[in-house]
């Protein structure tokens, strides 16, 4: 397969729409971390709890930055790809667009786990809720929520 000009751009919408959503995600976090400070600031009689959210926070947010980094790597490698290719130097190119690839991929796989970390927190979230509810003497969240006042 010949690479043209035109493939490796065609990733940098791709690209450029994943670098938005994990900067949206960056975003989302430190917005957690500002929150959790300010409860830990007005609650200190929860360390324990607190700790583990901190520890999980602190593990997210590391991979959020390797995913930016390595979307980073594969938009500025699809760029050296295609002044490659301008150049002529096919061979090169083509190994550069690995490289490229690889980067969005390994990106996109650290995507998935951080996905699946912060879902399993917002699911411990919700069972810490259901557990306050159910001792309150309610059935669950679904009572909460369809209350009739």
């Amino acid at each position: 397969m010949e690479l043209q000009l035109s493939t490796p751009a065609l990733l940098f919408s791709a690209i450029t729409l994943m670098m938005l959503a994990y900067t949206n995600r960056f975003l989302a976090m430190a917005n957690l971390i500002r929150g959790l400070h300010k409860k830990y600031l007005e609650n200190s009689g929860q360390e324990k709890v607190l700790i583990g959210q901190i520890n999980n926070l602190r593990k997210r947010l590391n991979m959020i930055k390797n995913m930016q980094i390595f979307g980073v790597l594969s938009f500025l490698l699809c760029v050296i790809c295609m002044f490659l290719l301008y150049q002529e130097f096919i061979t090169a190119a083509n190994w550069v667009f690995m490289g490229s690839m690889l980067c969005l991929l390994i990106s996109l796989a650290i995507s998935l786990m951080e996905l699946q970390i912060s879902t399993n927190a917002l699911n411990l979230e919700l069972l810490d809720m259901e557990d306050v509810l159910n001792r309150q003497g309610s059935k669950g969240l679904d009572q909460f929520f369809n209350k009739k006042d």
